[in-house]
């Protein structure tokens, strides 16, 4: 595949419910063996579902397709908040890993962090989660901290913080 062809398509109301299908497969391969079956299923109901996802975007989170030769392969969330651009979200289908589609996507977020005046990103990434904490890391990305965050239902999100300081 050539990886010159991927685009990010701002995902429309109409598309929220394909969203959320895809990021029930995408967390339930990645997340499986680092947090199970029963977290998973909270954390989309909590955050991935139709309702989450609404209220997200009224809440002025971005999300957007990835899509490599037209074929959807990931997505992500931003969401401005004071001089950093959060990423809530950055997944890419085990299908497509390793084809610098994450770089690709990592530069869009930049421009998208410049377009808007952020001096950086940040995002939260689980502790457990070595393939992602390796490749934020090979992005520039520096770990400025850790969390743990209780999200209800006796589960809690253990992470680490990530920032990417611009220019």
């Amino acid at each position: 595949m050539n990886i010159m062809d991927i685009n990010l398509e701002k995902v429309s109301e109409s598309q929220i419910i394909e969203l959320c299908e895809f990021a029930k497969e995408i967390w339930t391969e990645h997340y499986l063996p680092i947090i199970g079956q029963k977290q998973i299923d909270y954390m989309l109901d909590k955050f991935q579902s139709e309702r989450a996802v609404k209220n997200q975007i009224n809440d002025g989170y971005l999300y957007y397709f990835i899509k490599a030769d037209s074929e959807k392969c990931g997505y992500i969330a931003l969401h401005p908040e004071n001089d950093s651009l959060f990423l809530s979200k950055f997944y890419i289908h085990k299908s497509f890993r390793g084809n610098g589609i994450g770089k690709r996507t990592f530069d869009f977020v930049k421009d998208l962090a410049g377009q808007f005046n952020l001096s950086k990103i940040k995002l939260t990434v689980n502790k457990y989660n070595s393939d992602s904490v390796s490749i934020y890391e090979k992005l520039g990305m520096k770990n400025v901290d850790s969390v743990v965050s209780d999200i209800g239902n006796g589960f809690v999100m253990d992470d680490y913080i990530f920032e990417y300081s611009l220019g």
